[in-house]
C-alpha cells in the first residue's frame, strides 16, 4: 500500500461509527478462529517467550530495591541538602548507576545520596539491600559473599565501606550520671601476611597476661542512663587518652561512676566532673542503688558475646566494629535494611539529629 493511499484508509477509519467499529470486530474475531483451522496463525514456537517465575521475580525485587533507594537518597537530600555545598535550592538531574541524581542551583554542582560518603562509586547497588540484612544479622563474610553474590573480597570492602560512616556516629554529649570502664581485647594481625612483630598465634591465642598488658588493646565505654553510648580504642590506658575521648562528651554537669580506676579518676579529676566510685563491679554503693557500673558492663558482655562470631577481629578494624555494634543498639526499634543505608550514608541515629 502506498503513503497515501494508506493515508486514505486511515482516515476513513475515523469517520467510522461505533455500531460500525464493534461489527467490523466481531468479523475479525471470527476470521480469525478459522485461521486457527487452517493453519494461518504462528506456531507456538516463533511467539515471543515469556519471563518464567523466576526471572519475574528477581526483575520485581530489583525494581523494589532501585524504588527503596531512591526513597532512602531522597530523605538524606531533603535532610542535608547539597553534598557539595549545603545549599537547599536542589532539583532533580536524572538517575545514574541506579541512584536519583540531583543539582544545586548555588553552585550548580551535581551529586547522589552517596557523594562525599563511603559509598561513593561502590558498584552493584542492587545488591545493597542484601548487604545491608547481612549487617544486621551479624553473619560471616562467606555467607555475606553468598547471599550478595559477590567474592568474599567484594565482601570484606563492602563491610567496612557500609562501617565507615556507622563507626562516627556517637553521641555528642551524654546526660546525667555516666558509667564508665575499660574492657580489654585481645590485640590481633588478622589478614595480615608478613611484617609481624612476633609469632603468628594459632587458633586464636591468649593474652600472656589480664588487663593491662602489651598483648591487650585498652576499649573505653562509657554509657548514661538513657542509653546513649560512646566508646574509643585507646592507645594506652592513661588519663590522656580517656581525656581525648571524653572529654567532648562529658562535662561537670555529669557524675561519672566508675570502678576506680586510676586513670578514669584521673580524668574526672582534670576536667571537674564530679566522680563515684563502686566497691565492687556489679555492687551499687551501700545506701544508693543507683550508683553502680552494672549497664557498662552489660554493654561490655554483649559486645564480647557478639564479637566471638567473626573469631578474632584486626586491631586496625577495631573501631568499625565498634560503631557496627552502636548502630545496632543506638534505635530504640530495630533497625531494617534501609535505616542500615541511611546509617552508611552518613545519617545514622545520632547524625541525623545534629542535622534536626
Amino acid at each position: 500500500m502506498e503513503a497515501g493511499e494508506f493515508a486514505d484508509w486511515l482516515s476513513g477509519i475515523g469517520r467510522l461509527s461505533d455500531e460500525q467499529i464493534a461489527l467490523a470486530l466481531t468479523e475479525l474475531g471470527a476470521f480469525a478462529d478459522r485461521s486457527d483451522d487452517v493453519g494461518l496463525r504462528p506456531s507456538p514456537e516463533v511467539r515471543p517467550e515469556r519471563e518464567s517465575p523466576t526471572e519475574e521475580g528477581e526483575r520485581r525485587k530489583a525494581r523494589i530495591e532501585r524504588d527503596a533507594l531512591a526513597t532512602i537518597g531522597e530523605r538524606k537530600v531533603e535532610r542535608l541538602g547539597c553534598a557539595h555545598c549545603g545549599a537547599d535550592e536542589i532539583v532533580g538531574w536524572g538517575r545514574s548507576h541506579g541512584l536519583p541524581r540531583y543539582r544545586c542551583r548555588a553552585c550548580g554542582r551535581t551529586f547522589n545520596a552517596a557523594t562525599g560518603t563511603g559509598m561513593a562509586r561502590l558498584r552493584k547497588k542492587d545488591r545493597w539491600l542484601d548487604q545491608a540484612q547481612a549487617m544486621i544479622d551479624g553473619v560471616s563474610l562467606a555467607k555475606a559473599a553468598e547471599r550478595c553474590g559477590v567474592h568474599p573480597t567484594t565482601a570484606y570492602r563492602w563491610r567496612h565501606r557500609f562501617l565507615s560512616a556507622p563507626a562516627l556516629d556517637k553521641p555528642q554529649t551524654l546526660q546525667g550520671i555516666v558509667e564508665a570502664d575499660e574492657t580489654f581485647i585481645l590485640e590481633s594481625f588478622k589478614g595480615r601476611r608478613s611484617g609481624l612483630a612476633r609469632k603468628a598465634r594459632k587458633r586464636g591465642g591468649k593474652a600472656r597476661h589480664p588487663g593491662a598488658f602489651s598483648d591487650n588493646i585498652p576499649v573505653l565505654v562509657a554509657r548514661d542512663r538513657s542509653g546513649a553510648t560512646t566508646d574509643a580504642v585507646l592507645p594506652e590506658d592513661t588519663a590522656v587518652c580517656i581525656t581525648q575521648a571524653l572529654a567532648s562528651a562529658m562535662s561537670p554537669a555529669n557524675v561519672l561512676v566508675c570502678d576506680g580506676g586510676r586513670p578514669l579518676r584521673a580524668f574526672a579529676r582534670r576536667a571537674k566532673i564530679p566522680v563515684r566510685v563502686v566497691p565492687a563491679p556489679g555492687k551499687p554503693l551501700p545506701g544508693e542503688p543507683d550508683i553502680h557500673i552494672n549497664n557498662v558492663n552489660a554493654y561490655h558482655s554483649r559486645l564480647k558475646e557478639w564479637m566471638r562470631r567473626f573469631h578474632g577481629v584486626a586491631t586496625r578494624n577495631l573501631p568499625n566494629y565498634l560503631g557496627w555494634r552502636r548502630a545496632l543498639e543506638a534505635s530504640a526499634e530495630p533497625i531494617d535494611p534501609q535505616g542500615w543505608i541511611l546509617a552508611a550514608l552518613g545519617q545514622g541515629v545520632h547524625q541525623q539529629q545534629l542535622t534536626l
